[in-house]
C-alpha cells in the first residue's frame, strides 16, 4: 500500500510473510497464492506491498538462479504484489516448534551472517518496482547478549562495515539504494535504541541504520519520543519501522492478571518480560531502572522480576485486537511512534511494516482456525495502519 505525504513523497505500507514461514523457493510462491494475495482482495486493493522473510535455502535458491528471481518477480507482479523491505533477522526455522533462541542465531559476528544479508540485498534490488529506488532490510541487533565479548564485536563491526561497502557497490551497479537497519530487541546486544547510538557510530556509514520495532522499544519501557529525538541528533537513518504492538500488564501482582498472562506462555518463541522501578544507591533517586526475564515462563514462575510497577511482554499481538481484561496492548506507543516518523513535515522514514507473526502462538481460543480467518486478520490489522496514517494527514494511493 502506498500514501502520498503531505511533502510530496510516497511512503509504503507492507506487512510482513514471517507470518506464514516458509523455508523453500516453493514455499514462498505458494505464500504468494495462499495468504498474499487473498489478503489483497481482501482489501480491495489492486497493490498491496508486502515485507518479504526469505529463508537462507529460498534465498540460496533465487540469488544462484537469476531466471528464478525473474519468475519470482514476474510471481509478484501477477498477484499484484510489490516488495520494497525484507525481513533479514530471522535465517532459517521460523516456522519450527521451538524457535526460542535460535532466530538470534548466526550473528553479526558469525561470517554466514554477512553472507545472507549481502545475498538478500542482491535479491531486493533486483525485485523493487520499476517507479521505486530504495529498498531496506532489517537485521539482527548483532546478537544475543550472552557470550559476546570484545572479540565478537569487533567481528560483528568489520562485517557491517563490510556490508555497506557492498551496498554502496551495489546501487553503483543497479542504481538502486539498499539500507540495512539493526532492529534493537530486549534481550539483544543492542536492546534498546540508545544501545544502537554507539556501535552505529563506529560503523558510521548511511547505508546501516536502525530499523524501529515498535513492540520491541513498547517493551523496553522506551518512550517513542526520547527514543526517535536521540536517533535524530545522533543522525542515524530510520531505515524502517515495524508497526507491532506488545502485551501490557497494568498490576501484574494479582492472581487475575497472572492467570491472563500465563494464557500467553507458549513453546514456539520467547517472550522476553520487562518492568521499569525507581532505581536505588548509587544511581539518582528516582531515575528508571529496567529489569527482565528472558522468557514469560520465567517471570511468572520465577521471583526475579519485581511486580509492583507493570510488565511488558515481547509478544506481538494483533494491532486491531487488544487482548481481553485485565490486559492490554501497548497499540498507544506505535501511535505515538507513527506520529513523530511520518506525521512531521518530512517522513523519518518512508517503509512501514506489520510484523504480527504470533498468530498462531495467541491463546488457542485467540488463533485463527482457518486460513480465510488469518486473512481476515491480517486485513484488519492492514486497515487500522491504514487509518492512523490517514489520520496523520497522508494520502492512500490507488
Amino acid at each position: 500500500m502506498r500514501f502520498r505525504h503531505p511533502d510530496g513523497s510516497v511512503v509504503h505500507l507492507a506487512y510482513c510473510t514471517n507470518v506464514h514461514p516458509a523455508e523453500t523457493l516453493d514455499g514462498v510462491l505458494a505464500q504468494l497464492r495462499d495468504h498474499c494475495e487473498p489478503v489483497r482482495r481482501r482489501l480491495g486493493r489492486d497493490r498491496l506491498g508486502i515485507g518479504l522473510w526469505l529463508a537462507r535455502d529460498a534465498a540460496h535458491a533465487l540469488v544462484t538462479d537469476p531466471a528464478a528471481l525473474r519468475g519470482l518477480r514476474t510471481e509478484l507482479d501477477r498477484r499484484g504484489l510489490e516488495v520494497v523491505t525484507l525481513n533479514g533477522f530471522p535465517y532459517q526455522g521460523f516456522g519450527a516448534e521451538q524457535v526460542k533462541y535460535r532466530v538470534y542465531r548466526p550473528d553479526w559476528a558469525d561470517p554466514e551472517r554477512l553472507e545472507h544479508t549481502t545475498s538478500l540485498a542482491r535479491l531486493l534490488a533486483g525485485l523493487l518496482p520499476d517507479d521505486v529506488t530504495d529498498g531496506s532490510i532489517s537485521t539482527l541487533p548483532l546478537a544475543w547478549r550472552t557470550a559476546y565479548d570484545d572479540a565478537r564485536a569487533d567481528k560483528a563491526r568489520v562485517a557491517l562495515a563490510t556490508l555497506a561497502e557492498r551496498l554502496d557497490a551495489l546501487h553503483e551497479l543497479t542504481g538502486r539504494s539498499i539500507r540495512a537497519g539493526l532492529e534493537p530487541e530486549p534481550g539483544c546486544v543492542v536492546e534498546t535504541t540508545r544501545d544502537a547510538l554507539a556501535p552505529l557510530a563506529a560503523i558510521g556509514h548511511r547505508r546501516i541504520g536502525i530499523c524501529v520495532d515498535t513492540c520491541h522499544l513498547a517493551t523496553s519501557f522506551e518512550d517513542p519520543h526520547t527514543a526517535l529525538d536521540a536517533l535524530a541528533e545522533a543522525r542515524v537513518p530510520v531505515v524502517k519501522c515495524q508497526l507491532s504492538a506488545a502485551l501490557h500488564a497494568e498490576q501484574p501482582r494479582l492472581p487475575e492478571v497472572r492467570r491472563a498472562l500465563a494464557a500467553f506462555a507458549e513453546p514456539r518463541f520467547l517472550h522476553q518480560t520487562r518492568t521499569v522501578t525507581a532505581a536505588g544507591p548509587p544511581g539518582p533517586a528516582g531515575s528508571p531502572e529496567l529489569h527482565g526475564t528472558d522468557d514469560l515462563d520465567d517471570a511468572l514462575t520465577g521471583d526475579t522480576l519485581p511486580d509492583t510497577a507493570p510488565w511488558r511482554a515481547h509478544f506481538h499481538v494483533p494491532l486491531h485486537a487488544a487482548p481481553a481484561a485485565p490486559l492490554t496492548s501497548t497499540l498507544p506507543v506505535l501511535e505515538a511512534a507513527l506520529n513523530r516518523l511520518v506525521g512531521g513535515p518530512h517522513p523519518v522514514t518512508r517503509h512501514l511494516e506489520v510484523e504480527t507473526y504470533t498468530w498462531h502462538a495467541l491463546p488457542p481460543e485467540l488463533r485463527p482456525r482457518a486460513r480465510t480467518q488469518l486473512t481476515d486478520g491480517i486485513a484488519a490489522e492492514l486497515t487500522l495502519a491504514r487509518d492512523l496514517l490517514t489520520g496523520l494527514g497522508l494520502k492512500e494511493l490507488p
